[in-house]
């Protein structure tokens, strides 16, 4: 392939996700907050579906990729319809997060299609080494084999996480998970979130090519982790807040790391650069 129709191919790829990751996140403006929770599920399955179609019909697709944009479809369907489900059963999920954040109903249109654009493009850039994996023809080596199975664990913590809180509210509406585990963390959710993107960005470490997907691919991973790191700052806000005079709750926060197990990072509330 000539220099300039491997870029318009790669082109083409890349704009392909970002404008199906655009057209699924617009549910946030039906509701703000939908734009980086159920928009951002159903757009990742949407990002894994499209993957398929395309470089299965253009006969592109190798087994580790079809592993991993299958993955990125079932982690997206699960996220976004967990959080669909609980967004609907759950009423005092709503409070909580019409507190924690803005239900949209003062924000700007043209922020919203700030919000809007940024959100889509960050989707695309974070599935993006499975993009240029498929869009560079590179072929399935012990480095993606590496990130699909650092990928499915993940996900698998990721759900085992929302599972074990879901189960332990609908017997303790009022009280904090540490069972399971959050024995391990406080946010082994959030945790499960970035062991999967990390685990799609090591895949692609070794056929990234040129300084656009470097940069795609790396921006994508780290505005992940903090946002994750961000999101588990605004649970401990509210937790502190929530279970102030629980004389467990103080003694489990000093204990039990926030986010990754084993480093004693118990507390992020001082740290105002995250988002939360």
């Amino acid at each position: 392939m000539r220099p300039a129709a491997a870029r318009y191919a790669w082109n083409m790829a890349f704009l392909i996700v970002f404008i199906v990751a655009l057209a699924i996140s617009a549910v946030g403006f039906h509701r703000y907050i939908w734009f980086i929770s159920i928009g951002y599920g159903f757009s990742i399955a949407g990002i894994g579906s499209a993957l398929l179609i395309y470089f299965g019909l253009r006969g592109g697709l190798t087994t580790v990729a079809t592993v991993m944009a299958a993955l990125l479809i079932i982690y997206g369907l699960r996220l976004g319809g967990y959080l669909l489900i609980r967004e609907y059963r759950s009423s005092s999920y709503r409070q909580v997060m019409q507190q924690a954040i803005d239900n949209g109903s003062q924000v700007k249109l043209p922020l919203k299609l700030l919000t809007w654009v940024g959100c889509a493009l960050l989707y695309a850039c974070e599935a993006s080494p499975i993009v240029f994996r498929l869009q560079n023809h590179a072929g399935t080596d012990a480095v993606a084999i590496t990130g699909a199975a650092i990928m499915a664990a993940g996900i698998i913590l990721e759900s085992a996480a929302d599972l074990t809180k879901n189960r332990f509210k609908q017997r303790h509406p009022h009280g904090f998970c540490d069972v399971g585990l959050f024995r391990l963390v406080r946010c082994p959710n959030y945790l499960g979130e970035i062991i999967t993107w990390t685990g799609v960005f090591v895949s692609g470490v070794t056929i990234l090519n040129g300084v656009w997907q470097w940069i795609a691919a790396i921006g994508g991973y780290l505005c992940i982790c903090w946002i994750m790191f961000g999101g588990a700052r605004r649970l401990e806000l509210r937790q502190n807040k929530e279970y102030a005079d629980d004389p467990d709750y103080r003694r489990y926060a000093k204990r039990t790391p926030i986010l990754i197990p084993f480093i004693p990072l118990h507390s992020l509330s001082n740290a105002k650069w995250l988002i939360g």
